[in-house]
């Protein structure tokens, strides 16, 4: 979430310098109602909200410590201890937490609102990592994405002798298994890492499979990725970076946006842009739809109601907080968007 923050900040510099404080990344709540079957002729089965907790491993790891890892930002890192853990990010501490080791988390990021860490306090300024409330809760160890931001603020953690780990971002299903590698490493668990990873991979493996074949109708949905925030009058649609294209082709899908032609991450939503992109079908948040009022709202927004998503009100909204993770939960996120996208029989509508 995090990486989609900071690509979502440079795209709202071009729509009126709009700042995503204002935005409520994550939450548990689900969509506003007429998502899914309700919501009109051929739209996407009911909802199937992915689960608002995590599932630890069986068995809980010991840490192995001290270890020295390589950070994704070239740095070396030596981990003494971990008793005192700050993950800055929902993907990193959802990956910690899954490992078995939450009970050594002591805060969060905004984004992390699963409900084994939702009491955690939250370390985060404007989703902004504030160094000082951080280095207030006296870590062993911080873990980092690569796009975590400001940098000042992590290197003045760095100064004060805390390890500080940088996770490569997530980008793709491919990225499942080597940040929960990263991880573990760090922590001084590799075995429980390896288990987790081969956990979820698999897990992922066995959606894959329940996939309907698009390619025996003629042609696979094209499914567009809109980020909404109604309160902030932003409104964008994903292009080849945006991050959801992975997901989108492993529900058997078209990236609209990025077969459109669209090369950047976001791009400001337009009528134009969507008659180009001519979605089947629609991704979105479920605070962003939330924020424009629901599935009413959404196809009310200019050149929606002109696209075959928008005719069929056809939607596929999932949860803020593990939409993008790419991490241990990301089979649920995907059997989510399968389900909504082609029905419970299994229909591309």
């Amino acid at each position: 979430m995090r990486r989609l923050r900071n690509r979502l900040a440079g795209a709202l510099l071009s729509v009126l310098a709009l700042s995503l404080a204002t935005t409520g990344c994550g939450g548990s709540s689900e969509a506003s109602s007429g998502a899914g079957a309700g919501g009109g002729q051929g739209a996407a089965a009911k909802q199937e909200a992915v689960a608002d907790r995590v599932e630890p491993l069986a068995t809980r790891p010991e840490p192995k410590l001290p270890v020295t890892v390589r950070s994704a930002d070239g740095e070396r890192v030596t981990v003494e201890r971990a008793e005192r853990v700050v993950p800055l990010s929902g993907s990193l501490s959802e990956i910690v937490f899954t490992l078995g080791l939450g009970d050594r988390v002591v805060a969060r990021d905004v984004t992390a609102t699963f409900e084994q860490a939702a009491g955690l306090p939250v370390v985060t300024r404007g989703h902004d990592v504030s160094a000082e409330s951080v280095l207030s809760l006296r870590p062993d160890l911080v873990i980092a994405e690569t796009t975590t931001g400001p940098v000042e603020a992590v290197e003045q953690i760095r100064a004060a002798g805390v390890p500080v780990l940088s996770v490569a971002a997530a980008k793709g299903l491919d990225d499942v298994g080597p940040r929960i590698g990263a991880v573990a490493g760090a922590l001084g668990v590799p075995a429980a890492g390896k288990e987790l990873a081969l956990r979820s991979e698999e897990r992922i493996a066995a959606v894959r499979e329940g996939v309907p074949d698009a390619s025996s109708k003629g042609a696979a949905p094209r499914v567009a990725f809109l980020y909404l925030r109604g309160s902030a009058s932003v409104y964008l649609i994903g292009g080849a970076d945006s991050g959801a294209g992975s997901l989108i082709e492993a529900a058997g899908g078209v990236d609209a946006g990025a077969a459109s032609g669209l090369g950047k991450d976001f791009t400001p939503l337009t009528s134009e842009a969507l008659v180009q992109a001519a979605p089947d079908a629609i991704l979105v948040m479920s605070k962003g739809l939330e924020s424009v009022g629901g599935v009413d709202g959404l196809v009310g927004l200019p050149g929606v109601a002109q696209t075959p998503a928008g005719l069929d009100r056809r939607i596929v909204s999932v949860e803020d907080g593990v939409l993008l993770n790419y991490g241990p939960r990301t089979d649920q996120v995907l059997k989510s968007v399968v389900t909504q996208l082609y029905g419970e029989g299994g229909e591309a509508g």
